[in-house]
């Protein structure tokens, strides 16, 4: 099955052609506040590349979040689009997961950024095939590492991850390298394959999965509160 993937959750995205278990191609790209354009240019950049058309795509593939509001939004937005437009089946998955599938561990926790001195979170096994044990959830660094079973061994991927080595190192976890936290569109294409329950029965009622509400509807709570 020919498929595509879209990765914009956070700073650093990406998309990614396959089939099967097989990459055709795969681009990073910059992910900007509202240039959802750039992401539709790039892929058709890609599809030209590959001489394959638009239309021979039998599913998209996205990351669902958490991370950039703004960014998690671009992916849902092209994907729910595109799916309904050429009626073909949309799979959704964490973007924490697709970076748990990337990592190469067993046991993989996988923290984005969440600003404000938190973290989003999630823990899982079997490099992201079985969990989350733990999460999706947003909290700060302290109380992450305080759920977790300390018994066995984790590693920690992410940029949160790496935002937070110095209290991940004390408590004796040990912080992979940036390269191995970025949530890539590959690794979206590899869990479609192997975990078909991600599939989005209905496409319109379907939402990204945020863990948390906007800055701006935080505001708008504030303002309504007595």
């Amino acid at each position: 099955m020919l498929t595509l993937a879209l990765e914009t959750s956070t700073r650093l995205g990406s998309i990614a052609l396959g089939r099967r278990d097989g990459l055709i191609s795969e681009c990073v790209l910059a992910v900007r506040a509202t240039h959802s354009e750039t992401v539709l240019d790039e892929v058709a950049r890609m599809l030209a590349r590959a001489r394959i058309d638009a239309g021979q795509i039998e599913r998209l593939v996205i990351g669902a979040g958490p991370g950039s509001f703004t960014g998690v939004r671009i992916a849902a937005a092209l994907a729910k689009g595109w799916c309904r437009a050429r009626r073909v089946p949309l799979y959704a998955y964490s973007s924490l997961r697709s970076v748990a599938a990337s990592a190469g561990r067993k046991r993989v926790c996988a923290l984005f950024d969440a600003r404000r001195g938190e973290v989003y979170g999630a823990a899982y096994v079997r490099g992201g095939l079985e969990g989350p044990v733990i999460g999706p959830a947003a909290c700060r660094i302290e109380a992450w590492l305080n759920g977790l079973d300390d018994s066995v061994a984790w590693a920690f991927a992410g940029e949160g991850a790496i935002r937070q080595r110095a209290v991940i190192e004390a408590g004796g976890g040990e912080v992979l390298p940036a390269f191995l936290g970025v949530p890539r569109a590959a690794a979206l294409l590899w869990l479609a394959e192997h975990l078909p329950e991600g599939r989005v029965e209905d496409i319109g009622l379907w939402e990204p999965r945020y863990v948390r509400s906007s800055g701006a509807e935080r505001l708008a709570e504030r303002r309504a509160a007595p």
